[in-house]
């Protein structure tokens, strides 16, 4: 897989543009990331699928709180039928700092995750279906044929991680650093050891990405979603980079409050170098190669650079397109 993510947070006719372009640099799969303040990624994935016939769609990642797990899988399956099979299911426990404004907590992120993922493969396998755990589900079936999906989890905990190796068809791993993609190989191989199925399993490092000629302007446009990723970032994650967990709830607080600008703020260069590839066009390719040392595959994600459209243009999926 050679993804790219995009975020909507600007008008889907430019989504559309942007997803054309990344299908001219050679990327094979478009994410769409979710969060409740920017446009619906589903709806947009629809346009998407109509105008752009060459790459593989989802949501990176749909979240099982803020829509219904059966109706969660039934819009999955929409968009996989627009888009002539061309669905990939990111799903995962969704970003706990926004969430938060919507009342939903994660204590049960991973069962939540797993059995959303176990009910969408019996409704697109047209079975009925009956659940009592994380949520209720009862003689619940789709009114249509759909087909198996592939499912992708996010995730950045061990827990998420081995699951998912266990499970699902990928991981799409949060992290940009050698030193966490490596650990979560591990965790991933743990996984497998567990696995009982012969579905094919895709190791893919969700890396945050900024490119531009002018590497200074990269890492000024990574502040944003390296807030994000600290504010999510468990501890052992933080303690792994030597990274503040006073200055990382700090970061949390101000984007549960809307106070964006404070939060990027607080972002430090150890936040970046931690959690983020951003720089000219030669250095991004030359660290996301390094990862694929490790992972199966990448997906390029936001911020992309400090002009998307010229990022796109800059970033060269196929250099992406094996483990070296």
């Amino acid at each position: 897989m050679r993804a790219i993510e995009l975020t909507p947070d600007v008008p889907v006719s430019t989504l559309i543009e942007y997803a054309e372009r990344a299908s001219e640099s050679d990327f094979d799969t478009v994410f769409l990331s979710h969060h409740y303040n920017n446009r619906d990624e589903f709806a947009a994935l629809a346009a998407i699928a109509r105008e752009v016939d060459t790459v593989r769609l989802g949501p990176g990642i749909a979240n099982p709180y803020e829509t219904h797990p059966v109706t969660l899988a039934s819009r999955m399956a929409t968009l996989d039928e627009l888009s002539d099979g061309r669905g990939v299911f990111g799903l995962g426990p969704g970003d706990r700092s926004t969430l938060a404004n919507l009342g939903f907590s994660q204590d049960d992120a991973l069962r939540r995750v797993l059995e959303t993922m176990q009910v969408a493969r019996k409704l697109w396998a047209g079975e009925r279906v009956n659940h009592d755990g994380t949520f209720v589900a009862n003689d619940a079936g789709l009114n249509y044929e759909s087909r198996e999906i592939p499912v992708y989890v996010g995730a950045q905990g061990p827990h998420m991680t081995r699951m998912a190796a266990k499970y699902a068809g990928g991981v799409l791993f949060n992290g940009s650093h050698p030193r966490d993609i490596e650990w979560a190989g591990e965790r991933v191989e743990e996984g497998l050891n567990a696995r009982d199925d012969e579905r094919e399993f895709d190791f893919a490092a969700y890396a945050s990405v900024s490119v531009a000629n002018d590497g200074e302007r990269a890492r000024g446009a990574a502040r944003p979603p390296v807030a994000f990723i600290t504010a999510g970032a468990p501890s052992p994650v933080l303690n792994r980079h030597g990274i503040d967990e006073a200055r990382a709830s700090e970061i949390r607080a101000a984007i549960s409050s809307g106070e964006f600008s404070q939060a990027f703020e607080q972002v430090t260069e150890r936040m970046l170098d931690a959690f983020c590839i951003a720089g000219t066009p030669e250095t991004v390719t030359a660290q996301l190669v390094d990862l694929l040392n490790i992972a199966d595959s990448v997906v390029v994600g936001a911020p992309l650079g400090p002009e998307v459209e010229e990022a796109l243009t800059l970033l060269d999926g196929s250099a992406l397109s094996a483990r070296t």
